[in-house]
């Protein structure tokens, strides 16, 4: 039995080695393309026309929603963003969630402020887990070949955004 569980251990820790491997191979983009639970964060990043930047050497952290998050926006709100006439609106929400440099859970500290790309700060909470703004970090540190990802459970909206 305790060969058993060694073995499966084992086998666990090569996968996820495997994994971190793979994801360090592909840009940021690429990986949430092969994630299911972050197309409609893809989906978005298309009609914001962000894919080439999200591609690019960077380094970017990027604070991704997911599918979940993006479906408990109020009602009509992400139908709007992705109206073409309102890209100007879905690029400041997406670049609020990237920041431009490689950032991984450990460097984080409570009570941190981190500028975005799209110009507003956002906050660090780390009472209760691991907080950006009132988004929880579902996901953190899946590194990438231009940057790191951390998956959130929320959309978080810039400060000075009017929607």
């Amino acid at each position: 039995m305790k060969n058993l569980k060694l073995f499966l251990a084992s086998v666990a820790l090569v996968m996820l080695m495997t994994f971190n491997t793979q994801a360090q191979d592909k840009t940021i983009v690429e990986l949430a393309v092969g994630t299911e639970s972050l197309s409609t964060l893809v989906t978005a990043v298309k009609a914001a026309g962000l894919v080439e930047t999200l591609n690019s050497e960077g380094p970017f952290t990027v604070f991704a929603p997911t599918n979940e998050a993006f479906n408990n926006l109020p009602d009509g709100v992400l139908a709007m963003l992705l109206k073409p006439e309102n890209k100007d609106k879905l690029t400041a929400v997406l670049t609020y969630h990237v920041v431009g440099a490689k950032v991984m859970s450990t460097d984080l500290k409570d009570g941190m402020k981190a500028g975005t790309v799209q110009g507003d700060k956002i906050k660090v909470d780390l009472k209760s887990g691991v907080k950006i703004n009132d988004a929880n970090v579902a996901k953190a540190d899946i590194k990438a070949s231009n940057g790191v990802v951390h998956v959130i459970d929320k959309v978080i909206l810039p400060p000075s955004l009017k929607l």
